[in-house]
């Protein structure tokens, strides 16, 4: 059941809270946190294929090399600068490859990188982003075991708890580019920006959908009060002309 707020309070959640380029693309925003995830996680699994065994496994014991922490690298990316945290190996043979020894920059990827974490994403699609991620030759052992990894984190950000009351909810739409079926094709992400109480911007998720329609929002509603969600008193979404259309809900 919605929490009453005062028409005061939501006026002002709503003159600040429309969903903003550095909500996303910011120096705090959505895309540099979930580069530094998926990044960390892709490493990580590198890591773990190079040593032939997952973390924790006795089949490492007496293998003669074995994961030896983590060193900090920054890298400047479309969003500016990040700090991922690099796993390394004690015999020093390992040689990541997404972010190769040396590497400072990693730019060019927001619209994958937000398109990996955006429900309705296929395996295949999956593999396929990360191949044109890595943008080299690598084995297909290495791949899957990535995607294997990138699908733990990915699920993990889709499937977090939420908050039960946001007083308002924004959906937007970002039109990116996904390669499917071998051909690249334009879908849309779609955005739900929740707005706290205290006025703090929470991204509550991403959908990836062909076309938008009844049976479309209410799988995301279902999927929103799933994870705690149980209401909020005014949502806004984008209409086709970019204009932002308001309603009441309980």
């Amino acid at each position: 059941m919605a929490t009453d707020f005062s028409p005061e309070i939501l006026d002002q959640l709503l003159a600040g809270g429309s969903l903003k380029p550095e909500d996303l693309a910011g120096e705090d925003g959505l895309f540099r946190r979930l580069k530094k995830a998926l990044l960390e996680r892709a490493l990580g699994a590198e890591l773990t294929h190079h040593l032939g065994y997952e973390k924790g496994d006795p089949a490492g014991r007496g293998s003669g090399n074995s994961r030896n922490g983590t060193s900090s690298k920054a890298l400047l990316t479309d969003d500016g600068e990040i700090e991922i945290e690099v796993p390394r190996d004690r015999a020093g043979t390992f040689e990541p490859v997404i972010v190769a020894k040396g590497q400072t920059r990693f730019d060019g990827f927001d619209e994958k990188i937000i398109s990996l974490y955006g429900r309705g994403m296929t395996v295949r699609e999956i593999q396929g982003h990360l191949a044109e991620l890595y943008g080299t030759e690598v084995s297909p052992d290495l791949i899957s075991k990535v995607t294997d990894a990138i699908l733990d984190e990915v699920r993990e950000w889709q499937s977090r708890p939420l908050e039960a009351i946001y007083p308002v909810v924004f959906f937007d739409a970002l039109r990116v580019k996904i390669r499917d079926e071998g051909m690249v094709k334009n879908k849309a992400v779609y955005v739900v920006l929740g707005i706290t109480a205290s006025g703090e911007k929470d991204v509550l998720g991403l959908w990836i959908e062909q076309t938008e329609g009844a049976k479309f929002w209410l799988k995301v509603m279902n999927d929103l009060r799933n994870r705690g969600v149980a209401g909020s008193r005014k949502t806004r979404r984008a209409t086709r002309s970019g204009s932002m259309s308001s309603a009441s809900s309980g």
